[in-house]
């Protein structure tokens, strides 16, 4: 706790959750503030908003969060996007609206989440990437209190948070819907913690399942509960007869898959610990209930098997109703773009599942990519799709096309797909027969979803405008698509400026306060490094125990990506029944290659004494 560096500053274009009021740190001294550089495409930024809530909640009195919003794609530098997203996520904190990401280059963040920890005295103490870090985090909140109340320095009662008002529509950001064998819909009310079933008409409610409050409880329909449940999957007849239930939900945020028997409403939990997974699983069966799930966000039934769009660790999972096992079914963990075998591709928080009529396809919306994927006789591929730094809203040949962060997907019975592109506001088609991406409707909010009714009609959950709609008829002709060569973006970041040749990465890692890296299980640390383009390195891509790694970058490019993924397992010590954690982040970091650039690139994954 020796660093003084003086806290810049909060300044951006606005405040969310003030009741209108701009922010100063001066009138925050006297509190314990931790800043959440945060973004809301990004899966390990939700997963720190769900590890802060228990803080908020204890430490109440002395702490207060600040949510500075650091936006990756174009869609979330709006300003009611972003209003949307703090709603939808239940971020019950001042939030900073910073498109530029001025406070992004002044706290010299290079990872979303970075958390900043400032002290009553508007000093930051403390600096750390990636998420897995409540446990330090109390810790040093607890040293901070003691510390500035023995000063005199540290001031108790009620924060800046002032809540909006509460609306009212009968859905509230739903997620992902399911045509019912009544003909009727099943719609999962992720901010209202509920499903929804509603008439053909889709907007005539006919009841809710689970009581609408945040939590985790089996039993009836009206005592259940939910957090932000996203993907809804019916069982074939034969299966559920056997299962016990009809329906399985993705109950995104307890990190659990519940299933429902649909006649009653009664909800069981039936795969996951409600742990977060922060270890490792191999594609074996385990016990559905003893394994930790991360964030799933949709299924499909797909190859005899449930399929999991695991979003929070960038993978595809498999769970059997009838054996109630589950275990790993694609990708590696690394949030990345790389085709090949399930076990060796990379993914980058998969969101959305569809399977071809004749069952022989599994597409996949590969949201933090801006892709289309697709898993055929053992192997991923891509359809639609740059990577992890280029979208847009650019229809034509799939090598060129481009999307923006795509929620869902819905395979149609000619083999082509619609995709709920859901930062382009749009609904996209892809057709394989003719290699062509096309735009069929725009101008929508935010859908995250697609069905066809019986009658082929197809409804849209349009998530940020809390409905259903349907597509005008003829939408899906070839008359009704449009061909659209709009924006072509970039994420682009300030580069580091590295030397060609020999570049030592560093990963800074330090456990947290009462903790101590653990091997019980085999190496404490991983380390993964790849490059993009893949020339950039001569030497140094791949995987390694070692948090330091030697690289030799190519002089004959200019520049490119570095994107490393690194993770650290440490234990509680001096502790009788001691708990173990994960600490993980992903980093994209973009460099340029010139004479003189530093031949030390060091990235944070946590770190002390900032």
């Amino acid at each position: 706790m020796s660093a003084r560096v003086r806290a810049p500053e909060l300044r951006g274009r606005g405040w969310l959750n003030t009741g209108g009021r701009d922010l100063t740190l001066a009138d925050l001294r006297g509190k314990i503030v931790i800043a959440d550089f945060w973004t809301f495409c990004c899966i390990n930024c939700l997963h720190v908003l769900d590890e802060l809530r228990p803080l908020e909640e204890k430490y109440g009195d002395v702490l207060v969060v600040i949510g500075v919003h650091s936006p990756k794609f174009e869609h979330e530098k709006d300003a009611d996007a972003l209003a949307a997203a703090v709603e939808r996520y239940g971020v019950h904190h001042p939030v900073l609206d910073d498109p530029e990401m001025d406070m992004w280059q002044q706290y010299a963040a290079r990872a979303w989440p970075t958390l900043s920890v400032i002290d009553p005295e508007g000093y930051v103490v403390a600096t750390m990437a990636g998420e897995g870090h409540a446990e330090g985090l109390a810790r040093l909140i607890d040293e901070l209190i003691a510390t500035h109340e023995a000063k005199g320095t540290l001031h108790r009662g009620d924060g800046p948070y002032v809540p909006p008002a509460e609306p009212e529509t009968t859905l509230r950001f739903p997620g992902k819907a399911v045509l019912l064998d009544s003909g009727n819909l099943l719609v999962s009310d992720s901010a209202r913690h509920s499903l929804v079933e509603l008439e053909p008409d889709g907007e005539t409610l006919v009841r809710r399942i689970g009581s609408g409050s945040r939590g985790r409880t089996d039993g009836p329909a009206e005592v259940a509960t939910f957090s932000e449940p996203q993907g809804l999957c019916v069982l074939p007849e034969q299966v559920a007869e056997v299962a016990g239930y009809d329906l399985v939900v993705a109950d995104t945020v307890n990190h659990l898959l519940r299933g429902v028997r649909l006649t009653t409403g009664e909800v069981v939990t039936i795969a996951g610990t409600g742990r977060q997974w922060r270890s490792t699983v191999d594609d074996h069966a385990h016990d559905a209930l003893s394994v930790d799930l991360s964030s799933p966000w949709d299924l499909a039934w797909y190859d005899d098997k449930i399929v999991i769009a695991m979003a929070g660790i960038h993978q595809l999972w498999w769970f059997d109703p009838i054996k109630r096992t589950a275990g790993m079914y694609a990708g590696t963990t690394v949030e990345a773009l790389r085709d090949g075998p399930l076990a060796e591709a990379w993914m980058a928080q998969p969101s959305g599942l569809s399977v071809s009529t004749d069952g022989t396809r599994l597409w996949v919306a590969d949201s933090e990519t801006s892709a289309i994927r697709y898993v055929e006789n053992g192997v991923m591929g891509t359809a639609v799709g740059q990577g992890l730094f280029d979208f847009g809203h650019v229809d034509g040949p799939a090598a060129s096309a481009l999307l923006q962060h795509p929620l869902g997907v819905c395979a149609l019975p000619d083999g082509s797909v619609l995709i709920a592109d859901t930062y382009n506001g749009a609904v996209r088609r892809f057709d394989p027969a003719t290699d062509q991406v096309s735009t069929v409707a725009d101008g929508l909010a935010e859908p995250s979803d697609l069905v066809v009714t019986g009658e082929g009609e197809v409804l849209v959950v349009e998530s940020a405008a809390h409905r259903l709609t349907r597509l005008a008829p003829g939408a899906l002709s070839a008359a009704g698509a449009n061909t659209v060569d709009g924006p072509r973006h970039r994420a682009e970041r300030k580069p580091t400026d590295v030397t060609a040749g020999e570049l030592t990465l560093d990963i800074v890692f330090t456990p947290a306060p009462g903790q101590k890296l653990d091997e019980t299980y085999g190496p404490s640390t991983r380390l993964v490094v790849s490059a993009s383009p893949p020339e950039l390195l001569v030497e140094g891509a791949g995987t390694s125990t070692e948090l330091s790694r030697r690289l030799v970058v190519n002089s004959a490019v200019t520049g490119g990506v570095l994107q490393v993924t690194a993770q650290a397992a440490t234990c509680d010590v001096d502790v009788e029944h001691a708990a173990c954690h994960l600490t993980r982040q992903d980093w994209g970091v973009p460099v340029r290659v010139v004479d003189g650039g530093a031949a030390r690139l060091p990235l944070v994954l946590r770190g002390l004494d900032a």
